[in-house]
């Protein structure tokens, strides 16, 4: 496959992503590594919750559709994930079964999920997202 046909394929892949019709403003382009800053700040210091930023983000700034933004999302939360959980790793108080026995669940649970986000409506998946912001948000507040 010549260099000029995979450009064009890549380029193809990327269009193909983004709502049709719709331009990419130029802020976003400014704005994506802000975003990626909060949302970096936000994995690092609670823990977790980083895709609460990206989504809104991928969606606003780079025109994604729903599933694309959360699929996106979650390339983006994995090395930020990772880096957190290594230097925060000193601080367990669990022990090494507890944390290897949760990853093992969290894998499964990924590819479960991954696999629902693949066949899932855009509609369905931002009902779902919503309504677990809601919870998070009511829970914070009054429990």
């Amino acid at each position: 496959m010549s260099e000029k046909k995979l450009r064009s394929s890549f380029g193809e892949l990327f269009r193909l992503r983004k709502n049709p019709g719709k331009k990419e403003g130029d802020k976003g382009k400014f704005l994506l590594p802000l975003s990626g800053a909060v949302s970096g700040f936000i994995n690092g210091f609670f823990g977790g919750g980083g895709g609460m930023i990206v989504v809104p983000m991928l969606k606003k700034f780079c025109l994604y559709e729903e599933k694309t933004a959360h699929a996106t999302a979650i390339a983006i939360i994995l090395p930020i994930t990772i880096v957190s959980g290594f230097l925060s790793f000193h601080t367990l108080d669990e022990s090494p079964l507890t944390v290897v026995l949760i990853t093992v669940g969290s894998a499964v649970g990924g590819v479960i999920g991954a696999l629902f986000l693949k066949k899932a409506r855009s509609e369905i998946i931002n009902y779902i997202f919503l309504s677990l912001m809601m919870i998070a948000g009511v829970k914070l507040l009054f429990f």
